[in-house]
């Protein structure tokens, strides 16, 4: 086997495993209201800052965590869908 042959056997076993992993990814939600200080994923909803781990108090309403698809209720907080107040 050739070299060109070599690398597009190796590069078409990456792309695969790749989309694979891609494929088993679990789905996420955006959770309002459950994060402590500092561990916040993102900017708030009100803008009052606009990056990860900068909340200032723990549960937030207006700060959220990424958490596995359906458990957000479950942990006390509220989805992005769903009005945190």
């Amino acid at each position: 086997m050739n070299n060109k042959a070599m690398i597009a056997v190796a590069l078409a076993g990456l792309v695969g495993s790749s989309m694979a992993m891609a494929a088993d990814a679990p789905k996420t939600e955006k959770c309002y209201g459950i994060a402590k200080a500092g561990q916040n994923d993102c900017a708030t909803k009100t803008g009052s800052h606009s990056c990860a781990g900068q909340g200032k108090k723990d549960n937030d309403p207006a700060d959220w965590k990424k958490v596995p698809a359906g458990t957000c209720e479950k942990a006390g907080g509220k989805t992005d869908t769903a009005k945190a107040s």
